[in-house]
């Protein structure tokens, strides 16, 4: 038996032509999007990123990599976060997905072939795109999808990208260990791995609608009808329709306004949707820089075990987030107190992390830092 890759109900035969309840919509999108996903983020290079653009293929400084290359990335992020929000809904995600596996290419390719501080900052730059684009990833689901799905699609969904990035850091520490590999090398597998993904993502179904703007293409389409009967003038017709976009669009932004209005009234929701802001900025921060750390405290002679520990403190991550998938717990009473309990756990770990001189605790609190920020994040989504 078949399952529905369209996400629809089960009312025509599907791929396998086979009839198939609504409920099991949900399979295929979430399979495409889970590989989709474990190929982008299956990237070995990046826990060697640092030692990457200041080593001999590169040649950077370490003041350059961390003045000049490292904050292209964090303020383009945030820069980028509200067009890319309010695009992805006015193109039903699917295309801004794509948007993301473009960028990721031609970050990853620009690392590759790119020399100077100029190609580092604009390959950050479509780095930047493409993370501004998790929106789309995260969110797409849902359009696709019924809610009573939402949390177990969620954990799939984030185990798989967890899973995607330890192999890639996995592999990363023994190609770099055991055989010699040369950071290139993982460059360049990190290339492949981001055009599967690229390839993938135009196999993703387009939701049948949108949030936000559709009332807008619905407007347009019936004066576009109307205006072939009605109206000989052709400008007259361009006017109408400027007209009519206009005002739908002056309804959307008003539609915003209140659904902004209706969402953060509930302080569970408004405190939730802080956390996440801020808690997912830390993490990039932290995972960013945390290597410029690493480079400095770890003894002379030291082979690097950056992907190691990558791996590790994601894999435990990604057993976290499936666990959450599957917890019945009564998130409105208890959510609260674990966020803020656990939050203290985390902000202790990168304490020390900065206070100690050791590469092993470092190293440690790192791994703990990561498994749990994994776990809050998927129980705020």
């Amino acid at each position: 038996m078949g399952f529905c890759w369209s996400g629809e109900c089960g009312n025509r035969p599907c791929w396998a032509d086979h009839y198939v309840p609504c409920c099991a919509g949900w399979v295929g999108p979430t399979v495409l999007l889970c590989f989709y996903g474990f190929c982008s983020m299956m990237r070995p290079i990046e826990p060697f990123m640092t030692e990457f653009l200041t080593g001999p293929y590169k040649n950077l400084t370490t003041e350059q990599v961390t003045r000049q290359v490292y904050p292209v990335w964090t303020y383009s992020s945030l820069v980028l976060l509200i067009p890319v929000l309010l695009l992805t809904d006015l193109l039903r995600y699917k295309p801004i997905i794509i948007l993301q596996g473009l960028a990721y290419v031609t970050a990853f390719l620009l690392a590759l072939l790119g020399s100077g501080v100029h190609s580092a900052q604009l390959a950050f730059f479509c780095y930047s795109i493409a993370m501004a684009a998790d929106v789309a990833y995260f969110s797409y689901i849902y359009s696709i999808v019924q809610p009573c799905y939402y949390q177990r699609v969620t954990s799939y969904v984030r185990g798989a990208i967890l899973v995607g990035y330890a192999v890639g850091a996995l592999l990363a520490q023994l190609l770099v260990s055991s055989g010699g590999v040369s950071l290139f090398w993982l460059a360049f597998l990190t290339l492949i791995s981001v055009s599967m993904a690229l390839i993938t993502s135009f196999f993703l179904p387009v939701p049948k609608s949108s949030l936000f703007f559709e009332g807008i293409r619905s407007a347009q389409h019936e004066n576009s009808g109307e205006g072939a009967q009605d109206c000989e003038s052709h400008d007259f017709v361009i006017w109408v329709k400027s007209v009519a976009a206009a005002k739908h669009v002056w309804k959307m932004f008003r539609r915003l306004v209140l659904d902004f209005e209706k969402c953060y009234s509930s302080v569970a929701v408004a405190f939730l949707c802080l956390w996440a802001a801020t808690g997912r900025c830390g993490f990039y921060q932290v995972t960013g820089y945390v290597q410029l750390l690493w480079t400095h405290i770890q003894p002379h002679n030291f082979t690097a075990c950056n992907g190691a520990v990558d791996a590790i403190g994601t894999l435990s991550g990604a057993a976290a987030t499936v666990a959450v998938g599957h917890m019945s717990l009564e998130w409105s009473v208890w959510g609260e107190l674990v966020l803020g309990a656990f939050t203290f756990l985390i902000a202790g770990a990168i304490f020390l992390m900065d206070l100690t001189d050791s590469i092993w605790i470092s190293y440690t609190c790192f791994v703990l830092f990561k498994t749990v920020y994994s776990q809050l994040i998927a129980i705020c989504t």
